[in-house]
């Protein structure tokens, strides 16, 4: 069914499609940029054309790797909460807080009536989708975690939270498809922070992000406790689901047999928290399992989460070993298909 709605979308991808999910790394000039920037050395026009600059490496970076749906890279942004709260009212900004390791960002502090009060991602997407002639993703963080990794101040329960994070985040995903966009990606690692609230709000909230929006949607899950959500989570109405895969396909690719997965599948295949280059073998591997369960038609090839934390070269090594995996398994998908026809 998913496959139809890609062709219908004027969308002719291969067999196996790959993808990344969202972010580069940024390169050392715009990090040196954003810190002049924050500190009144630099201006903003002068930060933009440095984010435009970079946005171009990577779109190119992309089409020489052979990918089939880009990304804009993510040049623009810091972390992925903050970025959307600094761009809808209703928020202030706190101090940082830890994420993960050493990693920090300023937690947003929902002070007021969350509202949308304009485009966010839309002029950045039609900047990265003019520099090629493949699909280029939108992207937006979904509703329940920017619920769920912001501070609540003004509403009088999560649930209520969430519901109006949706409410403006729909305007977003209506701007993106009404630009052009046809892919759009809804990105909700939290998702299984509490299992309970999955279908207490979780699916009703992107339920109203996706209502009425002629896309097909991707939604990320990553580094969650999917044993307490699955198969639950399949009534999120998302089209395609980017998980995890590198560090948990044994526990999923059990739990997809005893419950049959029934929507579109992006096997993360990379580990993007590790320094380590993987194998062609081991990701070739990987992505045969997965293939055990689930059907070629199904099935997108990508890393597990966004690359913004790793060095150029790790991005590199990692994507290189990707394609090559995904070339090898594609070849013998596609003959097999072939002979069944």
């Amino acid at each position: 069914m998913t496959r139809k709605k890609l062709e219908k979308l004027g969308l002719d991808l291969p067999l196996l499609p790959t993808t990344t999910v969202g972010s580069f790394p940024k390169p050392p000039y715009l990090l040196k940029a954003r810190r002049d920037f924050m500190s009144g050395q630099l201006k903003s026009e002068e930060l933009r054309a440095l984010e435009e600059r970079a946005t171009k490496e990577w779109i190119k970076f992309q089409e020489d790797m052979g990918l089939d749906v880009l990304v804009d890279g993510e040049m623009y942004r810091g972390d992925m909460a903050t970025y959307f709260a600094r761009n809808l009212d209703g928020f202030k900004i706190s101090g940082l807080v830890r994420s993960y390791g050493n990693r920090y960002y300023r937690k947003p502090v929902i002070t007021g009536e969350v509202k949308w009060r304009g485009p966010i991602t839309v002029d950045w997407w039609r900047f990265a989708q003019e520099l090629t002639e493949k699909p280029v993703k939108g992207m937006i963080t979904g509703p329940y975690t920017m619920m769920d990794w912001s501070f609540n101040e003004y509403y009088p329960s999560r649930r209520d939270a969430c519901l109006a994070m949706a409410k403006a985040l729909h305007e977003e995903v209506r701007a993106l498809a009404k630009a052009g966009a046809k892919i759009i990606q809804v990105d909700e690692p939290a998702i299984s922070a509490r299992p309970e609230e999955l279908h207490e709000f979780a699916v009703e909230a992107m339920e109203m992000v996706m209502k009425g929006v002629d896309a097909y949607f991707i939604t990320h899950i990553c580094y969650g406790a999917f044993e307490f959500i699955y198969p639950g989570m399949l009534d999120l109405p998302a089209d395609n689901f980017d998980l995890e895969m590198s560090n948990s396909e044994l526990d999923l690719m059990d739990m997809f047999r005893a419950h049959p997965f029934t929507k579109d599948l992006s096997f993360g295949v990379v580990d993007v928290h590790s320094h380590i280059v993987e194998d062609v073998e081991t990701v070739e591997k990987r992505i045969r399992r997965a293939l055990e369960v689930l059907k070629p038609e199904q099935l997108w090839i990508d890393p597990d989460c966004g690359l913004k934390t790793r060095t150029h070269d790790e991005t590199l090594g990692k994507l290189r070993t990707m394609m090559e995996a995904v070339k090898r398994v594609r070849g013998d998908v596609t003959l097999e298909a072939r002979v069944r026809e």
